[in-house]
């Protein structure tokens, strides 16, 4: 079955262990608009959204255990705007009940990473013009300005097995894609 075109990702959801916290941060420093809010059988559940055309992209429900041996959520990600935006946000979260984990690049993408107030791992990441075979994770200084910066990663990039440019693996998975 081909679902090219057909399929996409609408919204991802997830317990909560204090669901008036969590929908405080989201909205108040991610920007997420509560689009519906009620009880369910054993708590409540709450639908967020950050486009109109969305119902919700969020959804938090309670119920996840306080006393769980581990995070089972691995991560949630959000795409930004550009740099400036990048290091606005994660200068701003030294304001916010979380813990910074720090930016990195990925070669792909340059991710400012930290986690929310119950602990999910959260990145905020823009797209960079490289490729190199995941996972990769290199320690970046987002206080050099734009050139040096941009100049560092693309040096340690480049001589990585399998670096290529971002055109370059899209044409790939273009074709893989259309393989399916």
């Amino acid at each position: 079955m081909n679902l090219k075109g057909k399929l996409w990702l609408s919204h991802v959801g997830f317990y909560v262990t204090d669901i008036n916290k969590m929908v405080d941060f989201y909205t108040r420093f991610l920007g997420f608009t509560v689009s519906d809010r009620g009880p369910r059988p054993d708590g409540e559940i709450v639908f967020m959204t950050r486009d109109a055309s969305e119902h919700h992209q969020l959804v938090f429900a309670t119920g996840r255990p306080s006393d769980l041996s581990f995070n089972v959520i691995n991560q949630i990600s959000f795409r930004l705007d550009g740099l400036d935006t990048l290091r606005e946000m994660h200068a701003a979260l030294k304001d916010n009940p979380v813990k910074i984990l720090g930016p990195v690049t990925h070669g792909n993408a340059l991710s400012s990473y930290f986690l929310d107030p119950e602990g999910n791992r959260v990145e905020l990441l823009i797209g960079t013009p490289w490729y190199v075979p995941q996972p990769c994770r290199l320690p970046v200084d987002l206080s050099l300005p734009d050139d040096q910066m941009w100049a560092s990663i693309e040096k340690q990039v480049r001589t990585m097995p399998g670096f290529k440019t971002h055109a370059e693996w899209e044409r790939e998975m273009e074709a893989k894609l259309s393989a399916n």
